[in-house]
C-alpha cells in the first residue's frame, strides 16, 4: 500500500482499524517524502480531493525540493556512466540486426505472397504449400527471436542492470542524506 500523501483516510484504512495491531508492517508512514522521479504518479495524490470536496481534475505539480535535484543529478551521472552506455550498446547490437532481419524476413514474405503467387502455391507435401510453410515459419521466427532476446538479456544484461540499479538506489540515499 502506498502512502496517502495527506489526504484524509476512511473508516477502514490503514493500521488504525486493525482492532489495536498498531505493529508496523513495512506500509510507509503519512509524513515520508518520496524523493524518486519515478515514484508513481497515483502516489502522488492525482485522483483525489482538491480540497474542496471536488475531485481534482488534473495532475498536481511534481514535488520540488532540495532532495529531488539531488535525486535527479544522480539519475544523470548514471545514465553518462560508462558502465551504463556499455548496457544500453549491448541491448542495441542485438535489438538493431534482429529486428532488422525479422523486418526483411516478414516484409519478403509479404511480398513473396502477392508477386509470386506461383511459388507460393507450390506444393510441398500433400495439401501444404510454400505459401503454408512460409507463414509458419513467422510464427517459429517471431518465438525464436523472442527465446533469442530473453537469453541475451538474461546472460549478458540482467547482471550489469541488476549491479546499476543497486548502485543507482545506494547513491540516490546519499544523495537524500542517508533516508531510504
Amino acid at each position: 500500500m502506498q502512502s496517502s500523501n495527506g489526504r484524509p483516510r476512511r473508516a477502514g484504512d490503514g493500521p488504525e482499524s486493525s482492532g489495536g495491531n498498531q505493529e508496523d508492517h513495512g506500509v510507509p508512514s503519512r509524513d515520508m517524502a518520496y524523493e524518486d522521479p519515478w515514484y508513481d504518479a497515483l502516489a502522488t495524490g492525482w485522483g483525489g480531493l482538491d480540497g474542496t470536496g471536488v475531485p481534482a481534475t488534473t495532475v498536481p505539480p511534481a514535488r520540488g525540493g532540495p532532495g529531488v535535484t539531488r535525486t535527479r543529478d544522480v539519475y544523470v551521472e548514471v545514465q553518462r556512466s560508462q558502465a551504463f552506455q556499455e548496457m544500453r550498446g549491448r541491448y542495441r547490437r542485438f535489438v538493431v540486426p534482429g529486428t532488422a532481419a525479422f523486418l526483411v524476413w516478414y516484409v519478403g514474405y509479404v511480398v513473396a505472397a502477392t508477386t509470386a503467387p506461383g511459388l507460393m502455391a507450390r506444393p510441398v507435401a500433400g495439401a501444404v504449400n510454400v505459401g503454408m510453410v512460409a507463414g509458419l515459419g513467422q510464427f517459429l521466427t517471431t518465438f525464436l527471436l523472442t527465446w533469442a532476446y530473453a537469453r541475451h538479456a538474461r546472460l549478458r544484461r540482467d547482471r550489469a542492470a541488476l549491479d546499476l540499479r543497486w548502485d543507482t538506489q545506494e547513491l540516490a540515499r546519499g544523495a537524500q542524506g542517508g533516508a531510504s
